[in-house]
């Protein structure tokens, strides 16, 4: 513990509050809430008995920051929004983007339809799921459809208005045609309740439904709904083969179970909805806690952000009851000491937990040999000062001097951080001149990191990469004298893959298939990716553009509704004369012409 950690610590207030824990960088590698931040914060510096993550991460801490909220749920909320913010490498990260999918129903409608959807936020809405592990939702709902054709399309329908025609689902036999109430409000709503029934888990009832509708397609011959009544029958069956044994049909509960080996965690959730298994799911838990409790309640207050939480949850450690209720908005039924069928799932759970970290390991073993394990051996093999955690990566391209640019590619920890990639467009090279051309690039982005102008541009990065050989870096390793700026540089040449370094004749050549060689291949083909896609990109705009340009009477305004309306001018010149008419701007005079360009013919004007 440093002196400014220990001086801030006398003086920490002792309300409930949001702490932030920084590198030496700069960087927050860790957010916590406490009902008492005194007490809390000072338990990572002043307690001798810590897990091998938690000493981990208190060895990298340089400073801590923090904020007072009026409450320990308002502390809560501000935790989740700065995880989201800041994406520290010691909390557990759940994105939105891992949402899985409901099967939802409006039934305010007249003539409900069922749908799928990963957004759970509107309460008048009834949900049923979440569904994954191999089960799709859409199959679900192709298994209601085909047993009580309630309706897919997404038609607005009421009582009162009534639809001209039926769509060709009806003449499908896919639905009873309720655009056009041919089957009564009463009866649909009776087909709704079966489906409704069947999603809450009773399965019987759609299977014998299905059964009948195979035999009967079968005696008329009707073989292909037949064999479409088969593979929903399949799926019926599928779901059965989840039911928990001694579970009643109705019963809704999550399992969770957190593991650690002290250096890896996980944590394995089971659903079980309609007294069936609907899914499996395991996470690989970064996180710094100071204890099992804590970590268990900082992951279900992430999870059900984006998930509807049943009744009855089921955990291996206690947590903070009623602020994950407040957090969530529900009451909720918390059981960490388990008995029966319920103790049966949540060993369950445990046994998920223990073979993925078994797992996990060995899969983390290598994915630090390829990131934090190459980093460390490129700094050694370099000689490089520190450890080269933010490495920028530089590439030129262009065709024959025309549509140039440049590409910077950012990895952080080894891994690539895509959010702070930055393209170039080259603005005072003539001509076809690389050196040049990564002259201005670094240029513009080292003023950017002197005057601290814009987010990607601030942080200083601990190694500077150049695709090229001695010459590319000859050109630019002076820009940082000109800035005074102390950073390693180097460049990587294709051929036999030389490292070159300034000042130095000689490069330095890394062993073949060394994990800190392929890092910088990594880096350097990302880097090439980058700049090509942007090159390809600008000049197929610059085509465009100036193709429709040659047209005598197409000004800038009428270039970017033609655009606009067609989308390229492959398809501009596809058009007929009275397609062009209806764009704003085109008269018919104009139009002919831009037709005559692209075919060739002479029409006459009127």
């Amino acid at each position: 513990m440093n002196e400014k950690i220990e001086n801030k610590l006398k003086n920490i207030s002792t309300k409930s509050g949001v702490y932030l824990m920084k590198d030496k960088r700069g960087t927050v590698i860790y957010v916590g809430k406490a009902k008492n931040l005194k007490n809390r914060v000072s338990q990572y510096f002043h307690s001798s008995q810590k897990h091998s993550k938690v000493e981990a991460m208190v060895s990298n801490i340089d400073d801590f920051e923090y904020f007072v909220t009026i409450s320990e749920l308002d502390a809560l909320a501000l935790e989740s929004n700065l995880i989201k913010k800041y994406q520290p490498y010691y909390n557990i990260l759940l994105k939105d983007g891992k949402a899985f999918p409901y099967i939802a129903v409006d039934l305010k409608e007249d003539y409900p339809r069922f749908f799928v959807t990963r957004n759970v936020k509107d309460k008048t809405l009834k949900y049923f799921g979440p569904y994954f592990a191999g089960l799709d939702p859409r199959e679900i709902l192709k298994t209601i459809t085909v047993a009580y054709k309630i309706r897919s399309c997404s038609k607005k329908l009421s009582i009162e208005k009534k639809e001209k025609r039926e769509c060709l689902n009806f003449s499908l036999g896919l639905c009873d045609g309720a655009c056009t109430h041919r089957i009564s409000k009463e009866e649909y709503r009776k087909k709704v309740e079966m489906a409704i029934n069947f999603l809450n888990g009773n399965d019987s009832e759609i299977e014998n439904t299905l059964q009948e509708i195979m035999q009967s397609s079968a005696e008329k011959e009707n073989f292909e709904k037949a064999i479409e009544a088969r593979d929903r029958l399949k799926i019926v069956e599928k779901l059965k083969q989840r039911v928990v044994a001694n579970l009643p049909k109705n019963v809704n509960k999550d399992i969770f179970a957190y593991e650690s080996n002290g250096v890896d965690n996980a944590i394995c959730s089971i659903v079980v909805r309609g007294g069936k298994i609907l899914g499996v799911c395991n996470y690989n838990t970064n996180d710094a806690s100071l204890s099992e409790e804590e970590t268990l309640f900082s992951f279900l207050s992430q999870y059900y952000q984006n998930m509807l939480p049943p009744t009855d949850i089921i955990l291996n450690y206690e947590v903070d009851t009623p602020l994950l209720c407040e957090a969530v908005g529900k009451k909720l039924n918390i059981i960490s000491n388990p008995k029966g069928v319920n103790k049966t799932l949540l060993d369950m759970a445990k046994s998920n937990a223990i073979t993925y970290l078994e797992k996990q390991i060995e899969k983390n073993k290598m994915e630090f040999s390829s990131t934090l394990g190459a980093i460390k051996n490129l700094q050694e093999k370099l000689s490089l000062p520190s450890l080269p955690r933010r490495m920028e990566c530089y590439d030129i391209s262009h065709i024959s001097g025309t549509n140039k640019v440049a590409s910077m590619v950012v990895f952080k920890d080894g891994k690539p951080d895509k959010k702070s990639y930055r393209k170039f467009k080259i603005k005072t090279v003539k001509g076809s001149n690389d050196f040049a051309c990564l002259e201005e690039t670094l240029n513009r982005r080292l003023s950017r990191l002197i005057s601290q102008d814009g987010e990607s541009f601030k942080e200083k990065p601990d190694l500077i990469i150049i695709d090229g050989g001695k010459g590319q870096l000859s050109s630019t390793f002076p820009l940082l004298e000109k800035y005074n700026l102390d950073i390693p540089m180097i460049s990587l040449a294709k051929r036999i893959e030389e490292v070159f370094v300034p000042n130095c004749s000689t490069p330095i050549l890394l062993k073949p298939n060394s994990v800190e060689l392929k890092l910088l291949q990594r880096i350097r083909d990302e880097a090439h990716r980058f700049a090509i896609t942007f090159h390809r990109s600008l000049r197929g705009k610059t085509q465009t553009k100036s193709t429709l340009e040659e047209i005598k009477g197409l000004g800038k305004k009428k270039i970017e509704a033609l655009l606009s309306s067609f989308g390229t001018s492959e398809e501009v010149a596809k058009a007929s004369i009275e397609e062009l008419c209806l764009v704003k701007g085109i008269h018919r005079s104009l139009a002919i012409d831009i037709f005559n360009y692209f075919n060739n013919n002479q029409e006459k004007k009127d």
